[in-house]
């Protein structure tokens, strides 16, 4: 089975979403929204991380509970070059920058969960539907919240 290989990339996204998310969440304190917001949805997928961990033991994976992205150099740089596209971008134009790149991830996470949900199904193994019964729904409402964020900036921001 190839369902450890799933975990372990399920795994990685979440860890990256929830480093993206706090990303984003620093960048724009001001907007007090975007800060607080940002955050709880962060926590939501740092939560998924340690039920992805758990539960994939079962399935031949030791994963870090508490991954918090890709690490070392890789996120060094990627923070770094963010810093200074901040610097340098207009703050609205940033926004949209930052809530695409949060909806592009979350997108994928969700299409991993529904991997892995179809999966669990086909085997029946129902640790797995469990997990992806609690987390899969928290990552549509990221998708959406991101959506709905862009829809509610992009016009005043693109057109001002």
């Amino acid at each position: 089975m190839k369902i450890g290989l799933v975990l372990r990339e399920l795994h990685r996204s979440e860890s990256d979403l929830a480093h993206e998310l706090l990303q984003v969440s620093d960048r724009h304190k001001v907007d007090h929204e975007i800060f607080y917001v940002a955050r709880d949805l962060a926590a939501w997928s740092q939560d998924h991380v340690r039920e992805i961990a758990q539960v994939a033991r079962d399935y031949g994976e030791e994963l870090d509970p508490d991954a918090d992205g890709e690490g070392g150099v890789a996120t060094a740089v990627r923070d770094r070059a963010s810093e200074l596209v901040g610097r340098l971008s207009i703050p609205g134009l940033l926004l949209l920058r930052d809530l695409r790149e949060v909806y592009v991830k979350a997108s994928g996470v969700s299409v991993d969960w529904e991997m892995l949900a179809q999966a669990a199904q086909g085997i029946k193994h129902t640790d797995l539907l469990d997990v992806t019964a609690r987390c899969h729904p928290q990552t549509l409402r990221q998708v959406r919240w991101a959506n709905g964020k862009l829809k509610e900036s992009s016009t005043q921001v693109l057109v001002s």
